[in-house]
Formats: C-alpha cells, sequence, structure tokens
C-alpha cells in the first residue's frame, strides 16, 4: 500500500509539473504573436507615411491639348515643389481610366465629369475630380459649307458615338436651332431619341469621334470636340458655332477617391490654381481655351 501511495502521489506531481509547463508555453506563444503583430503593424505605419510623402506622380498621357498644357504648364510648378513625374502614353481615354482606377496611373487630365461617372457606372470604378481646368469647347465645323445658314432638307450630319460627348453635342445643336430636345431631358443623358423636332429632317451619323475629322468631307457638317478638333489640326477659330459649356461638361484633374485628399493630389490642385498658371494662360491662349470663372 505504501508502494502504491507512493507511485500515486509521484504521477500527480508529474503531471502538475507538466501542466504548468503547457500552461507556461502556452502563455509564451500567446505573448510572442501579440509582439509579432505589434511589430508587423509598424512598417505599415512607415508605408502609410511614405504615401504621404509621395514624391513621383504617374500620370496617364494622351494625344492632345490637356495633356500637352498639363506637360508645358503644370508640370514645371510641381518640379519646383519637389515632384517627380512620369508620363505613360494610352490610346484612348477608356484604356486610360482603367488604369488610373487598377492604380498603375494616379492622375490624367483628359476628361470632364459626365464622362468619369459613365466610367464609373459601366466599370464600378471609383473615379473622382477634383479641380476643373481650361476646357476646349465642342464646336460645329464644315468644309462644305460656309455658314449654318447654309443647312438645308436631309443635311447630314456627323456626331461623336460615345454617350457623353453625343449628348453635349444635340445640346449644341438645340441651342443654334437645329434641332428640339425633350423638356427636362438630362443634358448630360441626351440621346438622338430625345429629339422632338428636327424640321430640316437631318440625317445625323453617331461614330468615334477621332474618325469624324477624316470623314468630314462626306458630310455636310460635323459636330465635335475640342480635343479632336486640337489632334485633328483643325483651327478652332472655323468653328460655325460652339457648345456653351455647361459644369458637368468642364475637364477636370481626375484621381481615384482614395487619393483625392493626397498631398500630391491637392498640389496639382493648387498648381492649376496658382498665379503663376494664369500668367501663363494670359500669355498662350490664342482664343482655343475657355478658362473657368475660378482659375482667371
Amino acid at each position: 500500500m505504501k508502494k502504491l501511495f507512493t507511485g500515486i502521489l509521484t504521477l500527480t506531481t508529474a503531471l502538475g509539473l507538466a501542466a504548468c509547463a503547457s500552461a507556461g508555453q502556452v502563455g509564451s506563444d500567446t505573448k510572442e504573436t501579440v509582439s509579432a503583430s505589434e511589430e508587423t503593424s509598424l512598417p505599415g505605419k512607415e508605408t502609410a507615411s511614405v504615401a504621404e510623402e509621395k514624391t513621383e506622380i504617374i500620370y496617364g498621357k494622351s494625344q492632345g491639348p490637356y495633356t500637352e498644357l498639363f506637360e508645358e504648364a503644370i508640370i514645371p510648378i510641381l518640379e519646383k515643389q519637389g515632384y517627380t513625374l512620369r508620363g505613360i502614353d494610352f490610346s484612348d481615354l477608356q484604356t486610360a481610366d482603367v488604369a488610373l482606377n487598377d492604380g498603375d496611373v494616379d492622375v490624367n487630365v483628359e476628361q470632364h465629369t459626365a464622362y468619369a461617372e459613365n466610367f464609373n457606372v459601366n466599370y464600378d470604378a471609383d473615379l473622382v475630380p477634383i479641380s476643373p481646368i481650361p476646357t476646349v469647347p465642342a464646336g460645329v465645323y464644315s468644309v462644305n459649307h460656309a455658314s449654318l445658314d447654309e443647312i438645308s432638307e436631309g443635311a447630314k450630319v456627323a456626331v461623336p458615338n460615345d454617350a457623353s460627348n453625343t449628348a453635349r453635342c444635340y445640346m449644341m445643336l438645340q441651342k443654334i436651332g437645329w434641332i428640339t430636345l425633350a423638356e427636362n431631358v438630362d443634358p448630360s443623358a441626351v440621346t438622338q431619341d430625345d429629339i422632338v423636332e428636327n424640321p430640316y429632317h437631318i440625317e445625323f451619323t453617331e461614330m468615334k469621334s477621332l474618325t469624324i475629322p477624316a470623314a468630314i468631307e462626306d458630310f455636310d457638317y460635323v459636330a465635335i470636340t475640342g480635343s479632336v478638333v486640337y489632334n485633328a489640326g483643325i483651327d478652332a477659330s472655323t468653328a460655325l458655332a460652339n457648345e456653351d459649356i455647361q459644369d458637368h461638361l468642364v475637364l477636370q484633374v481626375v484621381v481615384k477617391e482614395e487619393n483625392r485628399d493626397a498631398a500630391w493630389a491637392q498640389a496639382i490642385v493648387e498648381a492649376y490654381h496658382s498665379d503663376e498658371f494664369k500668367t501663363y494662360m494670359a500669355d498662350n491662349n490664342d482664343g482655343l481655351w475657355w478658362i473657368p470663372e475660378e482659375l482667371q
């Protein structure tokens, strides 16, 4: 009995020591996990700090007046503040916006609010305009007629086929009295179906904006946006009419929502509002640019 009691006591003691050791081990593992968590949070904070201090700005680059204005007038201002800028070329705005939304570029200056909102809907994106910029108005042009008064029955007119620019051009044609649109129509979403009066029975052809200048001889008149006019080398002063630029059609600096308040993004906004930029526009605007009041 004494031996049996001694054996039980020994076994109980051993089990107790093992339990203590196990508890100690668990405590040690938990401490290490918390410590590791604390340590991994520190690099995160450093990364956020680095992001806030971002000094390289990557911009979507297109052939056209808005990128050129950005490069000639805005980049020098930003470089004086210590920023470096790198452009990535895109053949069209849709591709450029996909890259912007994916984070491959930081900013572009090639679109108005209506286009950005339409892109957001179609691509589940979160692009936001953060500042208006000078804009080249859409206009009516012709190589076959010298004035708007030469409009005739069954005239052939080309307009852009992308939603926002289709709308702005039909609004412009209403302005000059060629058509009447339905009352209370959303000016950013006008389509050919919204035309309620077409007294000249104009035959409209909706086509890609960039292809309109090459086909201008095939139409009595064409309605095209300012950037297309510029890229095609058409003299903007030959426009037979220009649009009244509405708020949603003013060109904008556009970034992702998460970057709207970033220091580098606000530096771009401030550059467009600076006295240096105002001086540049005063010296270099030969009538091509419409300048928003807040930038004057």
